[in-house]
C-alpha cells in the first residue's frame, strides 16, 4: 500500500499561437480578415469573452490533461458533458500484487495525526478485503466493490477551450470539494500561463494578488522563452 500525492500532466498541450488561431475562425464571420496584425488576436478574443461571445474559444486544438487523483474527484469531473474521458478501469485493473495506493487529502496537516491513523487503518482493511477476495476466486470488477473513493486512479480529460473556462468556473470555487479545487486550480494556474487572455478572467477570481504576480512573471517567461 502507498499514500501519493494528487498530480496532473499535459497530454496536449495548446500551441502558442492558439489565439491567431481563435482569431482566424472568429473573423470568417465578420469577413474582416483585413483586421489581422500582430496583435489583434489578443484584443479580438479579450473583446469576444467581455461580451460572453464565447464560442469562438471553441476553436483550435483541444488541450488533454492527465490528471492522477481518487476516484472521488473523477465522479465528479466525468459530470461535464462536452469533454472526453479515458479513465483507469477498476474492471481490468488487478491491484492483488500489493500496488495499490491512494490518494493523501489535501487537508492533512499537524492537528490531523488521529484522523489520518483512522483514515490510513481504512485503506489498509479495504486493501487486504479485496487481495482475500481476489485470492478466493472473485474477478477485479466483482472485489472491487469494496474499494474506497480515496483510490487512487488515472484520468485522461480532452475538452475545448471554452469548456475549461466552465470546469474551472465551478471546481475552483470555494464551494467545490477541497481535493477537486485543489487539483483545478493547479491546472487552472498552466492554462493561464500559457494561453493569455483567454482564463485571465477566471484566474482573477481564484487566485490571490501575490499569486497573480507570480504567475504573471512565469507566463512572461514562458512567452518569452
Amino acid at each position: 500500500m502507498k499514500v501519493i500525492d494528487q498530480h496532473w500532466e499535459w497530454v496536449i498541450q495548446p500551441p502558442k499561437d492558439i489565439l491567431q488561431i481563435m482569431e482566424r475562425c472568429a473573423r470568417t464571420c465578420y469577413k474582416s480578415e483585413e483586421k489581422i496584425t500582430d496583435g489583434s488576436a489578443e484584443k479580438l478574443i479579450r473583446n469576444l469573452i467581455r461580451k460572453g461571445h464565447e464560442a469562438m474559444i471553441e476553436f483550435g486544438v483541444d488541450p488533454v490533461v492527465k490528471i492522477t487523483t481518487n476516484r472521488g474527484v473523477t465522479h465528479e469531473g466525468v459530470r461535464h458533458r462536452p469533454c472526453s474521458f479515458a479513465q483507469e478501469s477498476t474492471r481490468y485493473v488487478n491491484y492483488d500484487n500489493d500496488n495499490m495506493e491512494f490518494i493523501r487529502p489535501v487537508w492533512w496537516n499537524e492537528s490531523t495525526k488521529t484522523q489520518q491513523a483512522l483514515w490510513m487503518e481504512g485503506m489498509r482493511n479495504s486493501e487486504l478485503i479485496y487481495i482475500d477476495l481476489m485470492r478466493n476466486g472473485w474477478s477485479a470488477e466483482k472485489a472491487r466493490d469494496v474499494l474506497p473513493n480515496a483510490l487512487k486512479t488515472e484520468i485522461n480529460i480532452k475538452a475545448n477551450y471554452r469548456e475549461w473556462r466552465h470546469i474551472f468556473g465551478l471546481r475552483c470555487s470555494k464551494a467545490a470539494h477541497p481535493q477537486i479545487r485543489h487539483i483545478m486550480k493547479s491546472i487552472l494556474s498552466d492554462f493561464y500561463v500559457k494561453i493569455p487572455v483567454v482564463f485571465d478572467d477566471i484566474a482573477e477570481r481564484f487566485f490571490t494578488v501575490d499569486e497573480m504576480e507570480f504567475l504573471g512573471h512565469t507566463r512572461n517567461e514562458y512567452i518569452n522563452g
